[in-house]
């Protein structure tokens, strides 16, 4: 992996985290919105691993976070969280299967609200969770809509890497 893969990367994720805020956030169907930005993040996780899953998390969350004027550090922690998870799953297991990345899109969708709610409510700020799991359903449907197409553009930007570049497994010391 190269400083070309990381700005890249940082490219896709300035982009999505742009066009989240500007215009992914007014879209609402049924309650839900799409997740351009999370959406994006998962793809470069799967991709390049949890490094680049973790950096580009709390890259594409600070810029979220200074673009609405929100509480700093908020969607930056939810997303380092959910950017590393999704990584360690491609570096792990996933990367390869057709499902993957629809998968972790389902799962991070779930995690990524319950935990912004969490945070907030720690925080607290306030944290509506009715509306939250009103919209909850409708927002995985939209993201898994457009999964396939953000998949396949990050794909071709970020080539995949070998596998033998990932760690393939969990060592334990002691």
């Amino acid at each position: 992996m190269s400083a070309v893969d990381g700005l890249k990367a940082a490219a896709l994720l300035f982009v999505a985290a742009i066009l989240q805020v500007s215009v992914f956030a007014q879209v609402h169907v049924l309650g839900g919105v799409p997740d351009l930005l999370l959406v994006t993040l998962v793809a470069v996780a799967l991709l390049r691993g949890s490094i680049f899953g973790t950096v580009g998390g709390f890259f594409a969350g600070l810029l979220v976070d200074t673009a609405t004027l929100g509480q700093l550090g908020l969607t930056s922690l939810v997303l380092t969280i959910a950017g590393y998870w999704i990584g360690r799953y491609g570096e792990t297991t996933g990367r390869d299967r057709v499902h993957a990345p629809f998968l972790s899109v389902c799962v991070v969708t779930i995690l990524y609200s319950f935990g912004l709610l969490l945070v907030s409510f720690v925080l607290g700020e306030r944290a509506p969770a009715g509306a939250m799991l009103h919209g909850l359903l409708p927002a995985i449907g939209l993201n898994l809509l457009v999964t396939a197409p953000v998949y396949a553009l990050v794909r071709r930007v970020l080539r995949p890497v070998e596998r033998t570049d990932l760690a393939t497994e969990v060592q334990l010391l002691g």
